[in-house]
């Protein structure tokens, strides 16, 4: 199986470039499933229910988000009857949404994409993400219920998600990390057979500051004020960051991942 995932889209120009991309791109590099992160894909901002229509006619599967999931309010309902469209699983129970999508294509094989958020220096305090996958993995596993399992994992911390990779390794495809914004070097497969990248990269314009406006993020670093000083979205040509991974159809683990970066200022 190819399973195709690309890091936090970030505005416009991200959205344009990544579905201008995608629909020659299942038939190009031989795709089973896309799953593309969207949480920054409104104006830097969450995602809106037009949003996610257009990613999903341009051929995405699968939309996770993250801890901007919340930002536009008119996603709520959405989230609630989407089931294309993940929150991270972790959050209580209760909350609108699910964490957890179990999809399947027209040649039968079944893909389980799970949605975690971390907790190391992020503002929210949800449930601990190991535990939430253990949970999940009671379930569904490799070989039975799943041909393959995707864990987009949006955390802050490089260590949480090296940890999270290393305590799942063996057990699903692949852990691939969002929410930094900036594509590591470290993509490989682990040595029980899970793929894993600290963090993806964004879909966005890398002559910004992680997506924004250089002219709106800097001074907030120089007069150290935040409040009241709205950061905007950068409208360059966009790099397209992910990854591709591709699985042993018996026992779903990964034989390969291969990054990507198209286009924009860091691109090939």
């Amino acid at each position: 199986m190819k399973i195709l995932f690309l890091g936090d889209v970030v505005g416009r120009s991200g959205r344009d470039a990544v579905c201008k991309f995608l629909p020659n791109a299942r038939r190009e590099y031989g795709l089973d499933f896309i799953v593309v992160n969207g949480e920054n894909a409104a104006a830097g901002f969450g995602i809106t229910p037009a949003i996610c229509e257009e990613f999903f006619k341009a051929g995405v599967d699968i939309i996770t988000t993250g801890n901007h999931v919340w930002d536009q309010q008119d996603i709520i309902p959405t989230l609630s009857r989407e089931k294309r469209l993940l929150r991270p699983y972790n959050y209580p129970e209760g909350t609108h949404g699910t964490g957890l999508s179990v999809s399947s294509n027209a040649k039968g094989q079944t893909l389980v994409v799970l949605h975690l958020q971390g907790q190391v220096f992020m503002h929210e305090h949800l449930n601990c993400p190991f535990g939430a996958a253990d949970a999940v993995l009671k379930q569904h596993a490799l070989g039975a219920s799943a041909n393959a399992i995707l864990v987009d994992f949006h955390a802050e911390a490089n260590s949480e998600k090296n940890a999270l990779g290393h305590y799942l390794d063996g057990r699903v495809s692949a852990v691939l990390g969002t929410h930094t914004h900036i594509p590591t070097a470290d993509a490989r497969v682990l040595e029980r057979g899970t793929a894993y990248q600290t963090d993806v990269g964004m879909c966005g314009d890398y002559n910004s500051c992680i997506g924004m406006e250089k002219s709106t993020v800097i001074p907030r670093f120089t007069s150290k004020i935040t409040k009241g000083q709205r950061m905007t979205v950068a409208s360059g040509p966009a790099t397209i960051c992910g990854a591709i991974i591709e699985t042993d159809d018996k026992t779903g683990l990964a034989t390969a991942i291969t990054p990507i970066k198209l286009g924009g200022v860091i691109g090939t």
